[in-house]
């Protein structure tokens, strides 16, 4: 079995609220709700994949300083095991937009609960909320 590299992030404003990203609904997981990210190309750090990512997906410019590792998930499917490395992110450049979504919004962590998700990022809800930050 195949391991997939995976980062995510949990992009965090000024208010506390996190970004989610609802995937395209013409992919797999199609119109439930993720952490922004995407895979790690060969050769390619996991903080260096998500600041393309974020470029790529929202529009935004992150410094590879500015993410913070938080936790990661472990998830089996059929042919490749997906490992999901999630970051905090609270300082940009730009304002996010869905490039790479059917949409975007904003959540208090509190509220992550209430949006279907994708098993590997299910396991990053209760950290975010449990962090006294909803």
């Amino acid at each position: 079995m195949d391991l997939l590299p995976v980062v995510a992030v949990a992009l965090t404003d000024a208010q506390g609220r996190v970004l989610i990203a609802q995937r395209p609904f013409d992919k797999e997981h199609g119109g439930l709700w993720e952490f922004p990210g995407g895979k790690i190309e060969p050769g390619e750090s996991p903080e260096a994949a998500l600041v393309r990512e974020l470029g790529e997906e929202l529009g935004v410019t992150v410094m590879p300083e500015q993410l913070e590792p938080l936790t990661f998930s472990s998830a089996g499917r059929t042919t490749r095991h997906l490992l999901l490395l999630l970051y905090r992110c609270t300082a940009w450049q730009g304002e996010p937009r869905a490039l790479d979504a059917a949409a975007i919004r904003w959540v208090l962590p509190a509220a992550l609960a209430n949006y279907d998700m994708p098993p590997a990022d299910r396991p990053f809800v209760s950290v975010l909320s449990g962090e006294g930050g909803g």
